[in-house]
């Protein structure tokens, strides 16, 4: 009979040692809400005052608004992700972590991607590959039970997708953890592991999207009440809002919803986005990396003692020509 391997350092500690890398990039996370909220509020002003059409320069404001901190946050945040990342990965792989764990971090990612662009091409050609199961099953839905085959597979593939971003940080923790093999090529060794040893890997699946779920529930409700409440106390901007969105409609001749006709209902959708934004937040920083970390522990003891061999790294590679250009040293 087969003992079950402890380990020195437990899922909880490292999740602890690593927090902090969350902290950090939830830090970012508001300061990049907050200036998003200051341009959003100049861009309402500034057009109100000059054209009256304070809505407009409203909307303009948000897009210019979300591409730039999108951008920002992409390119700065991706240095805390990673880190986290490689640090869970040695925690899980050497029963062990350095007192310094952020330096050692941010020193392992330098190391291990010389350009951000490695890091994001790698990153992404993962990601392709492991959304094609989704599609693949959506399309076998559609064959076998037309729409209704469909739209069961279709909601089986909103928990597929949440769970590949799981599969693509596994990944990532692959090529820290193969520090001998180009990172282009460790990637699709860690993307052979998971088609080698997939049935072991998605047992992890009902847990991460039950939890995901139950901290929607709760945090996200939690936060659409403190929205809905905040809001309801200024009903006259609402009432605002909802004219100039009539007027906005009239002058470019569209219909609008009628939910957006009634300041009660833009209430309630303005808190709901509010509180998906915060949850989301909030989800990335704490949740999304204690379930990484289990999640993280049983891929690599999967993969770790078995090296996926040339061949199965070849057949990875030719799923596509990003994955290729992975395999021919390109990335």
């Amino acid at each position: 009979m087969m003992c079950k391997k402890e380990f020195t350092m437990t899922n909880k500690e490292i999740y602890q040692k690593t927090l902090t890398f969350s902290l950090r990039r939830l830090l970012v996370d508001i300061l990049a809400f907050l200036v998003l909220g200051g341009i959003v509020t100049a861009g309402f002003f500034i057009a109100e005052k000059i054209s009256n059409k304070g809505l407009i320069g409203l909307f303009i404001a948000l897009i210019i608004g979300i591409i730039l901190i999108s951008l920002f946050l992409k390119y700065v945040g991706f240095r805390y992700k990673a880190g986290q990342i490689a640090m869970m990965t040695k925690g899980v792989t050497e029963d062990s972590l350095p007192d310094n764990v952020y330096e050692e971090g941010i020193k392992t990612v330098k190391e291990r991607f010389t350009t951000v662009l490695v890091f994001f091409a790698i990153t992404n050609a993962i990601k392709a590959l492991f959304q094609q199961l989704g599609r693949g099953l959506t399309s076998f839905g559609n064959k076998i039970g037309g729409d209704v085959g469909g739209g069961i597979a279709s909601t089986v593939n909103s928990g597929i997708q949440t769970v590949v971003g799981y599969l693509c940080d596994c990944c990532l923790g692959w090529v820290f953890f193969r520090k001998e093999q180009k990172a282009g090529r460790a990637a699709l060794e860690g993307a052979a592991v998971f088609f080698k040893h997939g049935k072991t890997l998605l047992r992890n699946a009902g847990r991460i999207f039950g939890m995901s779920m139950l901290f929607l529930i709760l945090v996200g409700g939690a936060f659409f009440g403190i929205l809905f409440g905040i809001f309801s106390m200024i009903p006259s901007a609402f009432t605002k809002l909802t004219e100039e969105l009539g007027e906005m409609a009239v002058r470019m001749e569209f219909e609008l919803p009628a939910a957006f006709q009634d300041p009660k209902m833009v209430i309630l959708i303005a808190a709901a986005i509010g509180a998906l934004i915060l949850w989301g937040i909030i989800h990335s920083a704490f949740v999304r990396p204690f379930i990484l970390v289990g999640v993280l522990r049983n891929y690599m003891e999967s993969g770790k003692n078995d090296i996926p061999t040339e061949q199965a790294v070849a057949e990875i590679g030719g799923r596509s020509s990003r994955l290729q250009r992975l395999l021919n040293g390109e990335m």
